[in-house]
């Protein structure tokens, strides 16, 4: 039986593929367009502002997102997991996977995207499963089989391609915003590798949800003072409402909107499917950014983003037919 057939079968009252496939392609335009709002709102914003209020009000979005999708029947679960109560052990793992899967996720493409252009943080941001591979077989949840370790070599060196377009000087500004990037996308990483330990315990749509709540809560320091920066002189009215429309873009569309949809599409669809992110995601932000910002691809870029991609779809598994 094919994955679809067996993804099907376990939902069969489940919406049609033309419902799936729509949602799918909404999800993949809200995360590429995540780049594009992020390379705007950076036009006039300091990037720890970007970053700490998306942060904070990706948070804040998150919390009607998840009272309301958690009594409709697709999320019956998150309804069980908060019917159980919440203890401090709780807390604290929605602390750290918090910490991991949203502020430095999400502050590190920020700060990055600032210094790199969307085409190689697209491809950085999308080899997100080969992080996590890299990382489960470190920390011993998964084997080191020779397809995998081709599938990260050939990663590894898409990004080698990607760092040495502009030259692999410590002075170049697109090396600095692909390592930045890269941080941030191991951190969704070690998000991911941990998760896997609490699954048992928690529903995604709580998880994510309580995840955005905790990282709120850490970045409203960094919010509090960057409110304070914008206040001085009243520099915030010289800050257009493009750049504020897209920070808000970037928290509720990308974060709370996106999430949302892509947790409902995991009740219908196998993870293994839902790969299928990896690919389109790096190649419809990067004819966004050309079209949309005037970006200008290069010979480099498509070798280095095959590459890498190539890496991607190498350590998948292999579906049965």
């Amino acid at each position: 039986m094919s994955e679809a057939s067996a993804a099907k079968s376990d939902h069969p009252s489940g919406p049609g593929r033309s419902t799936i496939a729509l949602a799918v392609l909404v999800v993949v335009l809200l995360w590429a367009l995540n780049f594009i709002a992020g390379k705007i709102a950076l036009r006039n914003l300091p990037a720890p502002a970007v970053a700490s209020f998306r942060v904070f009000l990706g948070g804040v979005a998150m919390l009607p997102a998840y009272l309301i999708c958690s009594r409709m029947p697709a999320f019956a679960d998150a309804r069980k997991t908060r019917a159980r109560g919440f203890h401090a052990r709780d807390l604290w793992t929605f602390f750290y996977l918090g910490f991991f899967g949203v502020v430095i996720n999400q502050m590190c493409f920020a700060i990055g995207l600032r210094h790199t252009s969307v085409s190689h943080g697209a491809v950085i941001v999308g080899m997100a499963p080969v992080y996590t591979l890299a990382l489960a077989v470190i920390f011993g949840l998964e084997k080191a089989t020779l397809r995998k370790l081709i599938g990260i070599a050939l990663a590894l060196a898409g990004i080698a391609v990607l760092a040495g377009e502009h030259g692999m000087t410590k002075h170049s500004a697109s090396l600095e915003g692909d390592a930045i990037m890269m941080a941030g996308a191991i951190g969704f990483a070690v998000y991911s590798v941990l998760g896997k330990r609490v699954t048992v315990r928690y529903d995604a749509l709580t998880m994510t949800a309580f995840n955005h709540f905790t990282g709120a809560v850490v970045v409203l320091p960094v919010v509090l003072f960057q409110v304070h920066w914008l206040v001085i002189d009243e520099r915030w009215r010289r800050i257009p409402w493009q750049s504020w429309t897209s920070v808000l873009y970037m928290a509720v569309f990308s974060s709370a909107i996106a999430y949302v949809l892509y947790f409902w599409l995991l009740k219908y669809l196998h993870a293994s499917q839902l790969a299928a992110f990896t690919y389109l995601l790096p190649i419809v932000a990067t004819i966004l950014g050309i079209l949309w910002l005037g970006e200008r691809g290069t010979w480099m870029e498509i070798v280095g983003g095959a590459l890498a991609l190539a890496g991607v779809y190498w350590i998948q598994p292999r579906r049965e037919s």
